[in-house]
């Protein structure tokens, strides 16, 4: 890769980390927000499906403006508008403006992921492509699993103080992008001129969506709606069930950081290798299910922070294993895996705080209690995927 190339991929890997990382900032300020402002779980839960439902919807559209604008002028928006929006969340007291700030930031995030992949994918070669793109996907994952620990320290300063510094995070982002993104119209066409892509057809899409891949897609969809439906309303249910602190939030959700990461940049390819894809995802379903349950029937705040690392180190091996299985079941839909996955994670993404939400206003019990069920069917559907061996 040339050095405009190199540029170019790590702006996108530091932007990409630092938009991640201010939108799970929120978690952790979540019970203060509603305690102060008397709000209902089901408000929380708005407000967090807000996010998912405009980047699920603002994505393939924004993909096409991308294409026709370019992706410079496309990323350099969605960054400042992410910024726009934490500003936003920071200076207001009313739902209506935080339900907006949310709105916002999911049409930043719509706008700024899949056009950095795009952008990535525009130039390098196909050699290159998995290499830059696992750097992006652990840029997003890292900025996904860092922000709700960096948020409850900050909120104890001021619960505020997250959202400012995420807004000041967009705007050097933004001004990153601007003048040190380089163009990169030569590279991308001298790419596409040797390394061209065939269109997706109709039976590329057979292909993907029958046997095991049908299931392993529904598996991506458990685990988001697990993953959202447990996080979004955490930081709620332990400060009003188990009375957790602002501090003991922000100690939990650091350890499940710095855990997270290292279970994922030192121990996944190591666990794959022993137990296999299939069956780490099925001791991730099982490990999440009982400490779950372990959640709903202790009555100790130590037993509530080991089953949360548990449960939130799990899912954070679960993705990684579904998505490389999937993978590897079609070397030749690359594009069409990667849509689905992303799509799939947003429709979990919106139905599990909503549900979730909602459910904790009517019992507290009761939103883990789903989870709980959903998380057991999925282990037992690990079963019954039959994988083609390649």
């Amino acid at each position: 890769m040339s050095k405009q190339t190199k540029r170019a991929i790590f702006i996108l890997v530091f932007s990409e980390f630092l938009v991640c990382l201010g939108m799970s900032l929120i978690f952790p300020v979540m019970p203060f927000i509603k305690n102060e402002l008397h709000l209902s779980a089901t408000d929380m839960g708005v407000m967090s499906a807000l996010f998912a439902l405009t980047q699920f919807i603002s994505s393939p559209i924004i993909g096409r403006l991308s294409d026709k604008l370019g992706r410079k002028p496309i990323l350099t928006f969605g960054l400042g508008l992410f910024a726009v929006s934490e500003v936003l969340f920071a200076v207001t007291n009313h739902l209506y403006m935080f339900d907006l700030s949310r709105a916002i930031g999911g049409i930043a995030a719509g706008m700024y992921v899949p056009t950095a992949q795009a952008m990535a994918a525009d130039i390098t070669t196909h050699r290159d492509r998995a290499k830059v793109i696992g750097w992006l996907s652990a840029s997003l994952s890292g900025g996904l699993i860092l922000g709700p620990g960096l948020g409850g320290i900050l909120a104890g300063i001021d619960y505020k103080a997250p959202f400012w510094l995420a807004a000041v995070f967009g705007l050097l982002a933004t001004l990153a992008t601007i003048f040190f993104l380089p163009a990169v119209d030569k590279l991308k066409n001298e790419t596409r001129n040797t390394d061209r892509m065939p269109e997706p057809t109709a039976s590329d899409w057979r292909s993907v969506l029958t046997g095991p891949m049908l299931m392993l897609f529904a598996l991506i969809f458990v685990s988001s709606f697990g993953l959202q439906g447990f996080e979004s309303i955490y930081s709620i249910f332990v400060n009003e069930v188990f009375n957790f602190s602002l501090a003991n939030i922000a100690l939990v959700l650091t350890l499940n950081g710095i855990i997270s990461l290292v279970f994922q940049v030192v121990f996944f390819d190591r666990l794959v290798l022993w137990l296999g894809e299939i069956r780490l995802t099925r001791i991730a379903f099982f490990l999440s299910a009982i400490s779950t349950v372990w959640i709903l029937l202790t009555h100790s705040k130590l037993a509530v922070m080991v089953a949360t690392l548990i449960i939130f180190t799990a899912f954070d091996l679960l993705r990684p294993a579904i998505t490389t299985l999937l993978t590897k079941q079609s070397m030749d839909n690359q594009g069409i895996i990667n849509g689905l996955n992303l799509s799939l994670t947003s429709i979990g993404n919106i139905a599990g705080p909503l549900i979730s939400g909602s459910l904790l206003d009517i019992n507290y019990h009761i939103p883990y209690t789903v989870v709980v069920v959903f998380l057991l069917l999925s282990f037992l559907l690990t079963y019954t995927v039959r994988l083609q061996r390649r």
